[in-house]
């Protein structure tokens, strides 16, 4: 079989840039620059907030690099592959994600990037948030918990958890799945941007959020991490990343430059030393620059009023906002108008479910009645038989008395005889008489019996038709009520006759956008009071989780930086108190501390 090999284009190349949920292929000429290309990505995913993003690939000695975007593609990247790979990801970060990411793809991308450095444990995440972002997860794939379509174990095959945390506790997965679906279950109206926003509110506020780490020594040749922050240069020791050692700001940070290994930082404070530390690679110090002039950039950036482009996203993102809100809140108005229509469909339908009931009892009433007649009449007809019966058997015993009476004996014993056999054949008589009296009595009550039976039949079929009819009367002024125009389906059921009960109507309200805008500045309003709520709300559900699952942790599983985490909750610190203290103090003060490390 032939085989046909494509020979690139002079002009152009392949290129594939990979976001975290898109593959994506282009063509670039040979003189594209990473510039093209990267306006190239941002356009076709819609995304103006580009000064968060970069394109990162391997290069020529398998390190990460990011491009560059005023040289060429061609002069930075050797690719063994057909096709040249890049990843779209975010290499800055907000220091407010709720104040600062505008568009709703800027948002989706940081949840994506976040998440999957959560459960890749690049960022540590404690057991408990770690459940509650999954739950904020959940809720921004599938939208709001309905207990009919959710099933057992639809959450348990998702990649929800950090294996650290799976494997800490003697815990199933249908154990975690329960406490997911806990929380799931209260994030009910929260849309998918509502939720990613949630999800990276509390993951901006973990300790290893937003940091790249690099591997330094100081001038003591002690082993330590750098962390270049959005913030400023975090200071860390070697075993320990969640807790840092000194801070410089941004604000303190004159000027950043490297010479071979060696990296200087000059303060802004002239009277304090310049600090320096070392690193293994060249390659890395460019890395380490290029994230220090990109952070302080956005850190003066974020400092000055905005520009029209800002201004003009945050304008427009408000916009959207506020008409999806309405959008939501039409939604909602209708999905309760359908609940309250299956509502009262379901009742109706239980009426008529009981109506019919009564109607096959009427039925089986009728037919045991017509089987009671019909018995009483063969027991009248046979009770007329006997009485005939006796009848005839009395006419011949008085016949045959009055022929003993004309053939008297002639002698006395005869005549005893005679007289003996009359008596008995009187008494005979008068018990056959009886007898006789006492069946026709008898066919006389069946009789009377028979007669009430078919009236109770009469009177039932008469109940039953004026059951009918009432029916058919009801099923009019339900169609009255709901016609058949309207916007829920609902299909007739079958009725006696030619009775239906049809949908509500759905469609029978209308409100003007300045309600809607009324009701959403209440809204937001409401949102800020409860804020506080909330958020000690949250920090209870915490606890109490961490206090239940706390029993069935295996102590031999846990990491370092578990430790270090308990350690800090020990003595009540966050993220934000250590960056308080560490960065007390004058410049000259911490730059002495950080070389004594």
């Amino acid at each position: 079989m032939p085989q046909f090999i494509r020979k690139k284009s002079r002009k152009s190349f392949p290129v594939k840039v990979c976001t975290l949920d898109a593959e994506l292929e282009f063509n670039l000429e040979w003189r594209a620059t990473g510039r093209d290309l990267f306006d190239l990505v941002c356009r076709t995913i819609g995304l103006r907030e580009t000064w968060y993003f970069g394109l990162q690939y391997e290069d020529s000695k398998n390190c990460i690099s990011w491009l560059k975007l005023d040289k060429k593609v061609q002069d930075q990247v050797v690719s063994q592959q057909p096709t040249t790979p890049f990843m779209f990801l975010a290499k800055f970060y907000p220091e407010d994600v709720a104040e600062e990411l505008v568009q709703e793809v800027t948002q989706h991308l940081f949840f994506l990037q976040v998440k999957q450095a959560i459960l890749s444990m690049d960022i540590y995440c404690p057991p408990e948030a770690s459940v509650l972002l999954a739950s904020y997860a959940v809720q921004a794939k599938y939208e709001d918990y309905d207990e009919a379509t959710y099933k057992p174990g639809m959450l348990a095959s998702e990649d929800l958890l950090p294996q650290r945390v799976i494997d800490q506790y003697q815990m199933t997965p249908e154990m975690w799945e329960d406490r997911i679906k806990i929380w799931y279950a209260d994030h009910r109206g929260m849309s998918r941007d509502e939720a990613e926003m949630e999800y990276l509110k509390i993951a901006q506020d973990l300790e290893m959020y937003g940091v790249n780490y690099f591997p330094i020594t100081n001038k003591k040749n002690s082993e330590l991490w750098l962390g270049v922050t959005a913030l400023g240069l975090n200071m860390y020791s070697k075993d320990n990343k969640l807790t840092p050692k000194a801070n410089f700001p941004w604000s303190d940070i004159r000027h950043v430059s490297f010479d071979d290994k060696k990296f200087v930082i000059k303060p802004v404070d002239k009277s304090a030393n310049n600090f320096v530390f070392f690193s293994k690679k060249v390659r890395m110090n460019k890395l380490i620059l290029d994230l220090c002039i990109g952070n302080h950039d956005l850190f003066m950036r974020r400092r000055k009023p905005d520009t029209m482009e800002v201004q003009q996203m945050k304008s427009q993102a408000k916009e959207e906002k506020t008409r999806r809100q309405i959008e939501r809140n039409k939604l909602a108005r209708e999905k309760q108008l359908r609940k309250t229509a299956e509502q009262e469909k379901a009742a109706l339908e239980q009426r008529l479910i009981q109506y019919q009931e009564e109607v096959r009892l009427a039925n089986e009433a009728l037919r045991r009645s017509e089987e009671t007649a019909e018995l009483l009449a063969e027991k009248s007809r046979v009770a007329e038989e006997e009485a005939m019966l006796l009848s005839q058997k009395a006419t011949e015993a008085e016949q045959e008395l009055a022929r003993m009476r004309l053939t008297a004996m002639k002698t006395e014993e005869e005549k005893l005889n005679l007289e003996k056999k009359t008596r008995e054949a009187e008494q005979l008589t008068a018990r056959l008489v009886d007898e006789s009296e006492r069946r026709a009595f008898e066919a006389n009550r069946l009789k009377d019996e028979l007669l009430k039976a078919r009236l109770a039949e009469k009177e039932a079929k008469e109940k039953l038709l004026e059951f009918l009819s009432r029916n058919a009367y009801m099923n009019s002024s339900v169609n009255s009520i709901y016609p058949s125009s309207q916007v829920l389906d609902v299909q007739p059921l079958p009725l006696e006759g030619d009775a239906t009960i049809s949908s509500a109507d759905l469609t029978s309200y209308e409100l003007t956008a300045d309600n809607d805008m009324v009701q959403l500045s209440l809204e937001i309003e409401k949102e800020r009071v409860d804020y506080l709520e909330k958020s000690k709300h949250l920090q209870n559900q915490l606890r109490d989780l961490k206090t239940e699952i706390e029993v069935l942790k295996i102590g031999e599983k846990q990491c370092e930086l578990d430790l270090l985490h308990d350690e800090q909750v020990r003595l009540g610190e966050t993220k934000y108190s250590t960056l308080r203290k560490v960065r007390s103090g004058s410049t000259k003060a911490r730059v002495a501390f950080f070389e004594d490390l």
